[in-house]
Parts: C-alpha cells; structure tokens; sequence
C-alpha cells in the first residue's frame, strides 16, 4: 500500500514539475506576437526559451511513462476516455516542437510569421486542455463498474472544465509574461512588465469564479480525497503576492510567486483525488482509485529503485541547465547574447 501511495506522489510531483516549468514556456509562445514587435525581439522572446522548452516536456514523458507503468488500467481508461483531448495535446506538442526547430530555417518573414502563429496556436491550445482535462479528473466522468469509460467526447466540454481551461491559461500566460520580464531588458521588458500586471487582474478573478462555482458544483463528501487545506490558501497567497512583486518590478520574485502558485494549485488537485486516480460521476465506488488501478508491488518496488537512482541525475542537470541560461538576454544591432 506503502508503494501505491508513493507512486501517486511521484507521480503528482512530475505534474507540478510540468506545469511549474513548461507553464512559463506555454505563455511565452502565446504571448510571442504580440510582444514581438519586430523579428529580432521576437528571436529574443524565443531564445529565453530555446535552452529549456524540450527540456520542460520531459516531465510530461516522464509522467506518462510512470502512469503506464505504476497505475495501467488508470491509463488505459484515461487514454481510452479522453482520446481525443489527448491526440489534440499530442498533436499541439508536434505542431509546436517543428514550429520552433523549422521558423529560423528560411529567412522569409512570411515563412517566420506562420511559425510565429502556430507556435502560438498551439501553446494556446496545450494552456486550455491541459485545464480542461484535469478539471474533468476532479468533477468526475462517466466510468461503469468495469472501471471503463462510458461518455462522449462532449461530456468533456462541460462548463465547469472550460472554465478550468480558462484559468489555466490565464495563469500560464501570467506564469509566461513574469518569465520575461526576468530575461530580457529594455523595452520588451517594460512590455512584459506591463502585460504580467494585466494578466495578474483576470487571472485572479476568473480564480475565484472557478472556486465558488467549485463549491457549489462539487460534492465535496464524495469528490474529496484530502482536505488541501493550507495548501490552497498558501496558492492563492502566493498569487496575490505575485501582483505586489509585479507592480514593484521584483522581477525574480514575482516569478517564484508565479510557480509556487501553480505548484500548489497542482497540488490541490492531486490532494482533492487521493486515493482517487479518475472519479466516477455515476458511482463514487466505481472511481478509478491507487489500489484497483495499480502494478504488482513487484513492479512498483523495482520502479521506484530505479528512480531513486536516475531522478537526481536529471534534475541535476536540468537545474544546471538553468543556471548556464540564467541570465538576461541583451538586444544588440548585429546579433543577440545571453
């Protein structure tokens, strides 16, 4: 039970590692036209993310292979049940990975502009779903008493998860906007500066629409795992600080604030599920749960020797590799340095 439990963490871990880190590189190719406002600022916007955007989806691989792994039949209702969310999550990483290897093959504005826009197209579309799908894992779907899934591609485009959807998108695009105020100087940070402080007012009042209508459209006796308690309200602390750190140009603060928050929201969500994996709106006892949907202890146990040697080794070198790109980016006549 030691390791079903484990694995659920480890697992929600790789999710807040995801949200934290590719939620500033999601806002940063949303924000890329219209901060953008000539192809050399818009070089400097994609290169404060270039060192780390495939780095950052590592942690969704990595999620995906651990679900696989420790939680199958998780999986396989979840990959069955939100097939089509999840192609289109597929398809807007592809999409969105060309988009940033091929926009500098040709020097062609128009060949530029079209990546610019599917970049972000794509970025817009992973901010939603992403919100969607895992406002859907709180308020539940249809699962039969086969633990399979038995709706429709529209039961997941209920109000409550696009609202979801919104919330999440206007926090990556704030999480996104912070980020580049912290990389870049002059009048493109004075922009980013300006659209953080923009995004910061709707991102908080579409938060707290979402939570009262999670109040009311929640029962919270048979949808509530562990009680997040202090943890939500240390999200919302940090989101509100995030405006104070915004509007005094604490540039580095403000970003820290930005991730605890969607660390924490993350959080919430996963500690609202446990032991829930997927809940199941016509049977609370027919929910996907971390003992119907686990491996043997077997598997689990050698999973997490296995991880206990490799996590350190990537997250060292990925904090390295922040460290090497840490500093601003300066717009220069002739070519861009970091």
């Amino acid at each position: 039970m030691f390791l079903n439990s484990l694995w659920f963490v480890l697992i929600a871990i790789l999710y807040i590692g995801y949200f934290v880190l590719e939620g500033f590189d999601l806002g940063v190719g949303i924000l890329l036209p219209f901060l953008g406002r000539n192809d050399t600022q818009r070089r400097i916007i994609l290169n404060t993310i270039g060192p780390h955007w495939d780095g950052n989806e590592v942690w969704l691989i990595t999620a995906g292979g651990a679900t696989f792994a420790a939680f199958p039949i998780w999986y396989a209702t979840l990959f069955s049940g939100f097939y089509i969310p999840l192609f289109l999550i597929l398809i807007a990483l592809i999409v969105r990975g060309v988009a940033f290897e091929f926009r500098s093959k040709i020097e062609d504005m128009r060949w530029r502009k079209t990546w610019d826009w599917t970049i972000f197209g794509s970025s817009l579309a992973l901010g939603l779903l992403w919100g969607i799908a895992f406002a859907n894992f709180v308020l539940g779907v249809p699962i039969d008493a086969t633990l399979n899934y038995v709706g429709g591609f529209w039961n997941l485009l209920n109000p409550y998860a696009l609202l979801g959807g919104v919330v999440s998108l206007c926090g990556f695009i704030l999480h996104g906007a912070v980020f580049l105020s912290l990389k870049t100087s002059g009048s493109l940070m004075v922009s980013a500066r300006r659209t953080a402080w923009g995004m910061w007012i709707p991102t908080i009042l579409f938060l707290v629409i979402f939570s009262i209508y999670s109040y009311f459209a929640l029962d919270l006796v048979d949808t509530l795992g562990v009680n997040p308690g202090t943890i939500t309200i240390a999200a919302v602390t940090g989101l509100l600080l995030a405006g104070y750190f915004i509007r005094v140009n604490r540039d580095g603060w403000a970003f820290s604030m930005t991730a605890i928050a969607i660390g924490l929201a993350t959080g919430t969500i996963f500690l609202t599920l446990y032991p829930r994996l997927l809940v199941s709106n016509l049977n609370p006892a027919w929910s996907l749960t971390i003992y119907n949907s686990a491996s043997g202890s077997y598997t689990l146990g050698v999973m997490s020797i296995v991880a206990l040697i490799f996590v350190p080794v990537v997250l060292t070198y990925q904090a390295w590799t922040y460290w090497v790109f840490r500093k601003r980016i300066i717009e220069k006549p002739e070519k861009l340095e970091y």
